[in-house]
């Protein structure tokens, strides 16, 4: 199996520690939402958040001191409009600040876009956006990376909305005929998109069952179970294996905050100093139920 390579001097967070982690990125983005007067794409940003602190947090083989390290991990968010998700978790591993992200996001010429942009800011792989093509270019990457003879892996978070587009089943089977098994793809399968949910518009299920007839190795995970989350990454098979691997990780668009949760209004939007505090007040309580 492949465990990730620590830095030196780190130690592997615990479970528990993952979770305070998790708790800290879903309060800080809400206090973006809550201080930014534009929208934020707060509902999948909230359902995607364990996702990216397991991987930055504990998954993958990144150094902040040293973002050219050819021997990193790389990572693509083919679900660009969680970009403010992506910052506050590369800010909690020490990539750039938070008050950063606070101060400029949305601003024009600000290294924090609306969507990741590697030009603006280091530390970003690929610039992402247009959905379906995140996975085609981490596809790209894996393959060079097979071919040059390194075994450092390439990271993939979609969501579940955009793996209705063709470019991501040809990318699915472009990566297991040329035996990637350098990739893991982690599937944000929180059953919405932008203005309905998703199996009435496009018949997704069986889900797993098209990954695996694509030839992938298919995990499903709760992706707010963070014990669940940390054991799929235990139990990679190592990059130099031949099956690419995807994790589908069952999520709730929303999650922490009851009147966002399935609330196909929370797409996008911004919460006003009362939403703030209710939304603050919700998220608490979660945090308690959970840790009693």
């Amino acid at each position: 199996m492949g465990q990730p390579t620590l830095i030196a001097g780190e130690t592997r967070h615990t479970v528990a520690e993952l979770e305070e982690l998790a708790f800290e990125l879903r309060s800080k983005l809400l206090h973006l939402c809550g201080t930014y007067e534009g929208a934020v794409h707060i509902g999948g940003d909230l359902s995607v958040a364990d996702i990216l602190t397991v991987l930055y947090q504990y998954g993958m083989n990144v150094d902040p001191t040293n973002i050219a390290n050819p021997a990193r991990d790389r990572f693509v968010l083919s679900k660009g409009h969680a970009a403010v998700c992506m910052y506050i978790a590369m800010a909690m591993r020490g990539f750039f600040s938070y008050e950063g992200i606070v101060e400029t996001y949305g601003q024009l010429d600000s290294a924090y876009g609306m969507h990741p942009c590697k030009v603006q800011l280091p530390g970003v792989e690929c610039s992402t956006g247009s959905l379906g093509h995140g996975l085609p270019i981490a596809v790209g990457m894996a393959l060079s990376a097979r071919g040059r003879g390194d075994t450092h892996r390439v990271f993939c978070v979609l969501g579940d909305g955009e793996t209705g587009e063709g470019s991501v089943w040809e990318a699915a089977m472009a990566a297991r005929s040329n035996e990637l098994g350098n990739i893991v793809a982690f599937v944000d399968r929180n059953r919405q998109l932008m203005t309905s949910f998703a199996e009435e518009r496009v018949a997704f299920e069986p889900y797993p069952d098209k990954w695996a007839a694509f030839g992938w190795n298919v995990v499903m995970v709760d992706g707010h179970d963070m014990g669940q989350l940390v054991a799929a990454v235990d139990a990679l098979p190592a990059s130099d294996s031949k099956r690419p691997t995807v994790i589908i990780c069952e999520t709730i668009k929303g999650k922490g905050v009851d009147f966002m949760e399935k609330n196909l209004a929370w797409h996008a939007g911004r919460l006003g100093a009362a939403d703030l505090e209710k939304a603050m007040t919700a998220l608490n309580s979660t945090r308690k139920k959970e840790t009693v």
